[in-house]
């Protein structure tokens, strides 16, 4: 079933009103008509009507209409529901002549009550905050989408699949992004058999996407890589970690990479399809139990792994689906033996022992020590470990539209962000696999390796180091660290400085902007509803007031340094002068009790501010209560301190109940301190549309 690639839109306050114009695979035209005259008093439970028909309704006459290119679905908010459409995009590539590949570049917004009014809803706190966090992770996050091509599946999974059904019925159900926003459109359908508004859904993926015309030895063909990003469990770098009970885990990923080449002829032109497919699968995710890392202002934040009595069944859960999934399971562990990671390393290799599951293979790779002084080409030790373990370098996927060779198993990476170590070691599986795949193919001669070439060597070394930056963008803010090596073959100096400053963007970005982006995954994805409620949070004024403090004594400060000595303009009550005391004898500058002063403050308000460090921090508001578990978690395991919760703090250590300083409250969320001051307008439960913004996505227009 070919989906509408282009509509009509007619904003209209009885419906919103879809004409396809585009798209359908010769179907006949039906228009989607989204009712606003529901009852939308609880957003959550009262989804808006959705039906089809044939004829363009009269009310439409005279509406406004908009050009749309994709219905991204419907999202409940606190007073009513909003439609979410893409009105731009950006070509990618072409994977075949009929199937180009698009990112979403611009978005609108519009409220489905026909009660909502535009100006109240600027003003409501808890609507006007939750679309900001709609648009930001809207406008944040990379959404690939294909009009004939299933982004969401492998090659092979989509070989495996039976002939026909709606996209969205074909769409692994793990990256299919806007899985929770088509909700109520897949509804419809299973609900309703006569409405059947399958070519209306549009599956999108987040991730990264890149296809390359390559060429060794006079054969051209088609490189591709694709990292699809599980929607469950999604979230930031510090905010989200380990797993949950359904055997999610954060920042899981698979990675594909994959050949398209064409015949005989070995060439494959932009937009033509490759007779043979070669495709190979990894898989990266969080140390799959439960643990978390507590921000508190310092560069590490306090780590706590949690002994739970439901970890094991968690943990079997996420393997048992894994092996279910990609068959045998080859786990590389790269998270430091010795310091602070060691407690999550020691745990992992406690639940995978409690497996006994012999389809699981687990392996440990010290990273750190084994490349120590930038010697990261020892990572191919990792590789010939694997295959005495039963790593075949000629399992992958292949096929030619008559046979097909599946791949039977999955190498499964992690460190503690599966971001950095975890590159270098799937860019090398990748060049190894490659290698043996286009051995076969006959590009390459049998002693040949991929990267013997240099066009090629180049072409495959950046389209993984932009694999990395993009994956590691969506987890923690920045590109991906040690990428000097998957670019160049090698570690540099300006490799490590460029590593140094992403290493202090993010120490910024995950204290003091990653509580809304969490707050936006948790949003997007269907983890926080409107029938959980938004919770003020508080914060006590000497909190509030702390950051001004600091700010206001270390000005006093730099003004005593950089003002001439002899200016007697400034007001001597604040800026007091030893010029005036020189007639006894004094010499020129701020005098000692004035510096004395201010210093004594800037060290009082900085030891405050590092003291309760958790209230500084951006933390997630949407979900407040998880985080708040972790920060407050004094059970079984290990915890590497209690810092910023109050003065003092206890060592790390394993074994039965942790004590140390007691926590006062959250950290300053997005959410939270607009809640309260919209406490009464909340429960008015009053409706609107909020800002109109013709660029960025919203508009009520009536």
């Amino acid at each position: 079933m070919a989906p509408w690639e282009a509509y009509k839109l007619y904003l209209s306050p009885q419906a919103y009103v879809f004409e396809p114009t585009m798209g359908g695979g010769g179907a006949d035209k039906e228009y989607l008509i989204i009712n606003r005259n529901d009852d939308e008093s609880d957003p959550s439970s009262n989804p808006p009507a959705l039906s089809l028909s044939s004829t363009l309704p009269a009310y439409t006459k005279g509406c406004k209409t908009l050009s749309v290119l994709g219905i991204l679905g419907l999202l409940p908010l606190h007073t009513t529901h909003f439609l979410v459409v893409i009105t731009s995009r950006s070509h990618v590539t072409n994977i075949t002549k009929d199937a180009p590949v698009y990112m979403a570049t611009d978005f609108r917004l519009f409220p489905i009550s026909a009660k909502a009014d535009k100006s109240l809803l600027v003003k409501h706190p808890v609507e006007k905050t939750l679309i900001e966090l709609l648009k930001g992770h809207l406008y944040s996050a990379p959404f690939y989408f294909s009009y004939g091509w299933d982004l969401t599946s492998s090659l092979q999974r989509q070989s495996s699949l039976p002939p026909g059904g709606a996209p969205w019925q074909r769409a692994d159900e793990r990256f299919f992004w806007n899985r929770h926003l088509s909700s109520p459109l897949i509804e419809a359908c299973t609900s309703n058999t006569g409405t059947d508004l399958g070519r209306f859904i549009l599956p999108c993926i987040f991730g990264f996407l890149s296809l390359k015309t390559a060429s060794i030895n006079g054969h051209d063909f088609l490189f591709g890589l694709i990292a699809r990003r599980s929607r469950h469990r999604a979230g930031t770098r510090y905010f989200s970690r380990g797993v949950d009970a359904e055997g999610n885990v954060s920042n899981f990923n698979e990675t594909e990479q994959f050949v398209l080449l064409d015949g005989s002829a070995s060439q494959v032109p932009s937009g033509k399809a490759g007779q043979l497919k070669f495709s190979y699968v990894q898989t990266r995710g969080s140390v799959p139990v439960y643990w978390a890392e507590v921000n508190n202002l310092r560069y590490k934040p306090d780590l706590v792994v949690m002994e739970r009595e439901e970890t094991q069944h968690a943990t079997r859960l996420h393997f048992e689906r894994q092996v279910a999934t990609y068959g045998d399971n080859y786990l590389v562990n790269l998270v430091n033996q010795k310091g602070y990671e060691k407690a999550v390393k020691d745990a992992y290799e406690r639940a995978v022992r409690s497996l006994a599951n012999d389809r699981v293979h687990y392996t440990y790779y010290d990273f750190h020590h084994e490349c120590k002084g930038m010697k990261f080409e020892k990572v191919w030790d990792l590789v010939t470990k694997l295959e005495k373990m039963g790593l075949r370098s000629s399992d992958w996927f292949q096929g030619d539209g008559e046979n097909v060779s599946k791949q039977s198993s999955v190498v499964r990476t992690n460190c503690m962000d599966c971001l950095d170590r975890t590159n270098v070691v799937q860019s090398t599986l990748g060049k190894w696999v490659l290698t043996y795949q286009l051995r076969k193919a006959g590009i390459l001669g049998e002693e040949e390796w991929v990267d013997d070439p240099k066009h090629a060597k180049y072409l495959f070394r950046n389209v993984w180091a932009d694999h990395a930056d993009g994956v590691s963008l969506a987890y923690s803010g920045t590109g991906a660290l040690k990428t000097d090596f998957t670019r160049t073959g090698k570690r540099s100096w300006g490799g490590a400085a460029q590593d140094g400053v992403n290493s202090v963007t993010r120490y910024v970005k995950n204290n003091f902007t990653d509580g809304p982006r969490q707050d936006g995954y948790d949003l997007f994805t269907g983890a926080w509803t409107p029938a959980k409620g938004v919770q003020g949070t508080k914060r006590s004024l000497t909190v509030r007031a702390m950051p001004y403090v600091l700010l206001f004594a270390l000005s006093m400060l730099i003004l005593a340094a950089i003002l001439p000595h002899h200016t007697h303009n400034v007001a001597p009550s604040t800026l007091p002068r030893q010029e005036e005391a020189a007639a006894h004898g004094g010499k020129g500058g701020p005098t000692a009790t004035y510096l004395l002063l201010w210093t004594g403050v800037l060290a009082f308000a900085l030891r405050f501010i590092l003291d309760q460090g958790v209230e500084f921090v951006a933390y997630p508001t949407l979900n407040r209560g998880v985080y708040e578990e972790n920060i407050r978690y004094d059970g079984s395991g290990w915890t590497s301190g209690r810092n910023g919760r109050g003065p003092g703090g206890v060592k790390g250590k394993w074994g039965g109940n942790r004590k140390g300083g007691r926590y006062s409250g959250m950290g300053r969320g997005f959410v939270a301190e607009v809640a309260e001051k919209g406490r009464e307008v909340v429960g008015a439960g009053a409706k609107g549309s909020g800002n109109a913004d013709n660029r960025r996505g919203y508009a009520a227009e009536q």
